[in-house]
């Protein structure tokens, strides 16, 4: 272990931040534009092509000492090339992706088992095939597919001639082999089928590296690797066998894996895998490489790999307590997800049986369908809160009234953000290509047409509501102190939550301690929460975009956004103090549970899951203080409780309120602290203080 500490030392100190140190890839976008040139002509598919090629033919490889898994981001720009750069390419790539349109890109995984069973050589033959009989106007479509591929075989090959270079000036023997070995697999993956682990391995990550390059997009990309415990089994198991590796071998390769994800991905997002679930002969997939993959969490102990570990009935119980003993140890992932029930979802959806199987948690919990998607998850975010405050405008004559009008503006901010949503899909059909991409998702070569121009299998869009808790809440509040006592009119409690409560704080806390809250299993406030996501589901569906397959699927999480959306709002009826974060997920708002785990669960699972595919994050936090030698057995029960109840997605952190406090005040001690935030897991110490005091701010439950 002492390669992967030294490899995630540097992972650590490497990895920006979303918001203060994003990863730019400056080399490519240089050497792209430098080609393509600065008109910002989205729409010349040839040109895009050769650019592409050339880029990928000048980038220089970056190989770190240690690794055994190759094809990262660096910046080897010369300082000539860097002042050119920064003059000049950096605002034409921002044009360029500015005119090539917004809306969501990656968030999604791509068909691994059609690179590693036909290699670029067998795509590209495939491509060739589809040629024979397309339309004028699919050959150029055809042709940049194959350029964007060729491009992929010359990288790898220079990463290739890079490793084989440090090997003849390399005196450690065995780091010389080790280089050798990277020089051989990398001459021959991804170019040609995978026939070992360690090919398959190197392939499946050079491949999702070299995605990540995008001159069309400003934003940082997030391609997941599906599911590698399925994937890649059959390669584990041939050469287990055949005693080509060894099982300590296999999972430092998966370990290198995890920490490369750290060095391509910027922190404040989400990426990484899932293991678990059914595959599509309906057999319950645990192996070997199921342990191993959740394994990584612990050995690495970063902010990535973001792993996802899908339960399903009949698992073997070794597996979810494998989980569980992994969240113990204070780490954030896995999230546990409901199996049956997201594939019961995808299906209500239009979804075969033999593909709903095949899903992803494309960055935080927003499933999306492994090699078949464009979908725009997250788009856009809905404030729940401030739809109550804007409606809270004039007097009602009941609750009921109130409730159908809120019904009513929902409805018009669905309609109205799809219409934007929409209008951002055309503008990137219009303006936008990603050639490389298509190669990977079905069903683009089978169509002739790029993914941003409609070639994918599923095109949804999937809007998110956010402060669900705080609507529900400050409902109930509104119930008993407006129309049930007439303590208040709409405009006196209007007025007082204005002032943020100023001169009235002995009602704040009669609203936050008296009036119940969802999560302490209370049918008669748990039931609005129920209602609400009702409506939602069923007007979503009333709705679709553009493409084919382009349902609009609602979601109930919110990444940061509760914390961005707490910040905009006012106080609302609930107790809720102004610019303080919205509730951080499906489940209570913070430090609401007053009856323990158990009622939480419950009524966090009085509401179907299954049709919100789009997302359902139940954040649960437990006192690490109170950790025993049955608590890993607690956990499952409590997790196993969720899920056999319909609960949709779980995630833990176990850790102690000290220790947060501690790391607010000594953050260079705390570098490697994460936490689970609202669908995905961040370094605590380089999130917002708003955010920070949120997260202290959550129940802690004890084990």
């Amino acid at each position: 272990m002492e390669r992967i500490e030294r490899l995630r030392k540097i992972a650590l100190e490497k990895q920006g931040s979303l918001l203060k140190n994003p990863i730019y890839r400056e080399d490519f976008i240089y050497y792209f534009f430098k080609n393509f040139g600065t008109d910002c002509d989205t729409s010349n598919v040839e040109k895009y092509a050769n650019s592409f090629y050339e880029a990928f033919a000048k980038m220089r490889p970056n190989i770190s000492d240690d690794e055994l898994v190759v094809g990262k981001y660096g910046l080897f720009l010369n300082e000539e090339e860097k002042k050119e750069y920064n003059e000049t390419y950096l605002d034409v790539w921002k044009k360029t992706a500015q005119k090539a349109g917004g809306g969501q890109d990656s968030h999604m995984s791509i068909d691994y088992d059609i690179i590693l069973n036909l290699g670029i050589a067998g795509i590209i033959e495939k491509i060739d095939k589809y040629i024979e009989t397309a339309t004028d106007d699919k050959i150029p479509f055809y042709q940049s597919c194959k350029k964007c591929l060729d491009a992929v075989i010359v990288h790898s090959e220079n990463y290739a001639d890079e490793a084989k270079r440090l090997a003849e000036s390399e005196k450690n023997e065995e780091r010389k082999k080790e280089l050798e070995t990277i020089s051989k697999i990398c001459r021959k993956v991804p170019k040609y089928p995978a026939e070992s682990f360690y090919e398959a391995v190197q392939s499946v990550s050079f491949i999702t590296y070299c995605l990540g390059y995008n001159p069309y997009r400003y934003s940082i990309l997030q391609f997941q690797l599906g599911h590698p415990d399925r994937y890649l089994y059959k390669y584990y198991k041939n050469d287990i066998e055949n005693k080509v590796i060894t099982k300590e071998f296999a999972h430092l390769l998966l370990d290198c894996v995890g920490i490369q994800i750290n060095r391509n991905v910027a922190g404040g997002v989400s990426n990484g895998y899932m293991v678990g679930g059914r595959d599509e002969n309906n057999e319950i997939v645990q192996n070997d490489l199921t342990k191993m993959c959740m394994q990584v969490i612990d050995d690495i102990r970063l902010v990535y790999p973001s792993v996802g570990f899908c339960y399903t009935e009949g698992m073997d119980d070794e597996y979810i307590e494998m989980a569980c003993e992994i969240l113990t140890h204070g780490r954030s992932h896995p999230a546990i997800f409901n199996d049956d029930v997201i594939i019961k979802g995808l299906k209500s959806y239009g979804v075969p049986e033999k593909e709903a199987c095949s899903y992803i948690h494309s960055n935080c919990v927003e499933i999306t369908p492994v090699a078949s998607s464009n979908v725009w998850v997250a788009s856009p975010y809905t404030n729940m809160a401030q739809l109550l405050l804007d409606v809270m405008d004039r007097e009602y004559n009941s609750f009921d009234e109130l409730i159908e009008k809120i019904y009513s503006v929902l409805d018009e901010k669905i309609k109205n953000n799809l219409e934007v949503e929409i209008n951002q899909r055309n503008d990137r059909c219009n303006n936008s290509l990603n050639p490389l991409l298509s190669c990977f998702v079905n069903d683009c070569l089978e169509r002739g047409l790029d993914i941003e121009r409609g070639g994918a299998r599923y095109n949804w869009i999937m809007p998110s509501f956010v402060g669900m808790a705080n609507l529900v809440d400050s409902l109930y509040a509104i119930k008993e102190l407006v129309f049930d006592k007439k303590e208040f009119t709409i405009k006196e409690l209007k007025e007082i939550i204005d002032d943020d409560f100023k001169n009235n704080e002995v009602l704040r806390q009669r609203i936050l301690n008296t009036i119940p809250k969802y999560g302490n299993d209370n049918d008669d406030v748990d039931k609005y929460f129920d209602l609400i996501i009702k409506h939602i589901v069923s007007e979503c569906k009333k709705h679709e975009g553009v493409h084919s397959n382009a349902n609009l699927i609602p979601s109930v999480f919110c990444w940061i956004r509760h914390e961005s959306f707490g910040r905009q709002t006012g106080a609302t009826p609930d107790g809720r103090r102004a610019g303080f974060p919205l509730g951080d997920g499906s489940g209570p708002c913070q430090g609401r549970e007053m009856k323990g785990p158990t009622a939480s669960i419950i009524s966090s699972t009085k509401w179907e899951h299954h049709e919100l595919i789009g997302g359902v994050a139940v954040n649960m936090k437990f006192s690490k203080k109170s950790l025993g030698p049955n608590s890993v057995e607690t956990m499952k029960n409590l997790v196993k409780t969720y899920l056999s109840r319909g609960g949709f997605e779980i995630q833990i952190n176990v850790v102690d309120k000290d220790t947060l406090l501690k790391a607010v005040d000594n953050p260079e001690q705390y570098r490697d602290l994460v936490v689970r935030i609202g669908g995905y897991s961040d370094y605590f110490v380089s999130l917002e203080p708003n955010m920070q005091q949120e997260v202290i701010a959550r129940t802690e439950h004890s084990l």
